[in-house]
């Protein structure tokens, strides 16, 4: 048996007699040749059938599963610059019915619903994979960047006995008997790992029962969460962040290139220190160029996070911005508070091209805090008992951030909604499939 070959290699072997494998990309009849455009995870390959060739021939459609074993020829007007010649097709399975909508043509004509309705096969289109390519870049340089800077991978449970974080916002679900509610983050996991690894991080599912109906929230969605011990503030934090980002973008550019050019993305420059502007600067800034006011408010608006990162390329030549200082009653309870402005965090939200890309900042780390900010807050510390043991035994200073990967997904490549960058979407309205 002849190893198989991909496409992408196929300038590699000319000369030489290879097998291909996988998908009828596209099937062209001309008067005197039938080429075939086949189509595997490494790209599209050219095969060359000769004229009168009629083995296989009414069964390769669309989307027929084939191996192909041929002689590779150099041909500068095909797919890679190399082509089969003197093919023996063999069809290894054929499709049952036609895809939902012609995956052959450069562009996808289809609506974003039939996309999500017949994502198993919608997704083949080379457009529609290349952006998951670019994901899987993501997160791999996401890995790497943390990995090199002394972080351990962790996987925490999605599956806890409280709703601490909001209890109006977690999804319930039925635990041999017991209630039990879906993760809305690995927030409280990856503090307590702080004290047993100083440096942390995760990739994994979070989840959300907000009834939101918008192009940029999801029921659950991917989060890149890390966290890190002995940092001095938050703006320890802001610098591991930077890094992390400009090693996602290196790696998209490394990892995903033919995908970046496929589907014409223009990556950012991550500066070596990206701005930033504390949350009463933006609004004074706010106030004197755009027709609300904001000052007073807890949080900025969707047209504000715009306008400012419209500022900062304009003003610093970043599409990054940093906001830092959100109100401590706009952040939750274990947020740390500026020393010297108590009513203000010591907290950050990194804006990438318009929007809120990344929450984060310094956490409290003492037990008696804790116990102080649940107490203003008029909460009962009973549903946070296990979380706030941890701060019973001792924990270093420690701040961190999360990511959510579909967010910067869309963002990097210009996609309006989020579902078009989710593999398979959860939602208000969708739970299939």
């Amino acid at each position: 048996m002849i190893s198989r070959t991909l496409a992408a290699d196929l300038p590699q072997h000319v000369g030489e007699t290879v097998r291909l494998a996988g998908w009828v990309h596209r099937r062209r009849r001309l008067k005197s040749v039938t080429f075939l455009v086949v189509r595997d995870r490494s790209g599209l390959a050219q095969v060359v059938l000769p004229p009168g060739e009629t083995q296989a021939g009414p069964d390769l459609t669309e989307e027929t599963v084939v191996e192909v074993v041929g002689l590779v020829t150099d041909n500068p007007s095909a797919p890679g610059g190399a082509e089969i010649t003197r093919p023996v097709v063999s069809v290894l399975s054929g499709p049952v019915v036609a895809p939902p909508f012609d995956l052959y043509r450069p562009t996808v004509s289809a609506t974003l619903p039939t996309i999500l309705d017949h994502a198993p096969v919608a997704l083949r289109h080379p457009r529609l994979r290349a952006r998951f390519a670019v994901a899987a870049a993501s997160v791999a340089g996401f890995r790497s960047a943390l990995d090199a800077r002394g972080f351990t991978e962790v996987h925490t449970p999605k599956l806890v006995g409280t709703a601490t974080e909001s209890g109006a916002t977690v999804f319930g679900v039925d635990y041999f008997g017991r209630r039990a509610y879906l993760a809305q983050s690995p927030q409280m996991f990856k503090q307590a790992l702080v004290g047993v690894f100083e440096r942390v991080y995760e990739v994994g599912p979070v989840f959300r029962a907000e009834p939101h109906d918008t192009t940029r929230h999801l029921a659950q969605y991917t989060s890149l969460d890390a966290e890190l011990g002995f940092v001095a503030d938050h703006h320890d934090v802001m610098a591991v962040l930077r890094d992390v980002v400009a090693g996602m973008v290196d790696a998209v550019a490394q990892r995903a290139a033919p995908a970046v050019e496929l589907l014409d993305a223009a990556l950012p420059s991550v500066p070596a220190e990206i701005p930033e502007i504390h949350f009463t600067e933006a609004q004074e800034l706010l106030a004197r160029h755009m027709p609300d006011d904001p000052r007073g408010e807890p949080d900025l608006a969707p047209a504000h996070e715009r306008w400012l990162s419209g500022w900062a390329l304009r003003t610093h030549g970043s599409e990054f911005l940093f906001v830092t200082g959100y109100p401590m009653a706009k952040r939750p309870f274990y947020t740390h508070p500026d020393p010297a402005r108590p009513g203000y965090s010591n907290s950050f939200d990194l804006l990438f091209r318009g929007l809120e890309l990344v929450t984060g900042g310094q956490r409290l780390h003492r037990h008696s805090d804790y116990l102080a900010a649940l107490a203003a807050r008029g909460e009962n510390p009973e549903p946070y008992q296990s979380y706030l043991d941890v701060f019973a035994h001792g924990m270093p200073p420690h701040g961190g951030f999360a990511i959510g990967l579909e967010r910067w997904t869309a963002r990097l490549l210009g996609v309006d909604n989020i579902r078009e960058v989710t593999l398979f979407p959860r939602d208000l309205h969708r739970l299939d499939p």
